[in-house]
């Protein structure tokens, strides 16, 4: 998926051909190797079609996955009791003033999915 999300970060920052280059710049300006054989594959994948097209494919092709959510019941039906001594702990935990975490302000916040997960 990093791949065609790269791919696509290209065509829309105006380069009309994505090549393997232009894709591992992308990825490794957030610090991704790039793999030229799986770059080529999306490229020669995408090759001819339009943007706008390969996003609309691609959010029907997500919406029809599974998304994991049925292994938490039994993730949760696995544990055990808690025993005596983690009582006490939670009671010191509960007694315990919390500090405040500071948010580290993004800059990414406002930049979106660019209508993808809308």
């Amino acid at each position: 998926m990093r791949y065609a999300a790269a791919y696509v970060l290209a065509i829309l920052a105006g380069n009309t051909t994505p090549d393997v280059k232009s894709i591992s710049k992308i990825l490794g300006s957030v610090g991704i190797d790039c793999d030229e054989t799986k770059a080529k594959k999306v490229i020669d994948a995408c090759k001819g079609k339009d943007v706008n097209q390969l996003i609309e494919e691609g959010t029907k092709k997500l919406s029809t996955m599974p998304s994991g959510g049925g292994a938490a019941p039994a993730a949760a039906a696995a544990t055990t009791a808690p025993s005596a001594g983690a009582d006490k702990k939670k009671e010191a935990e509960k007694a315990a003033p919390k500090k405040e975490e500071k948010k580290e302000e993004s800059d990414d916040d406002d930049i979106g999915g660019f209508g993808l997960f809308d």
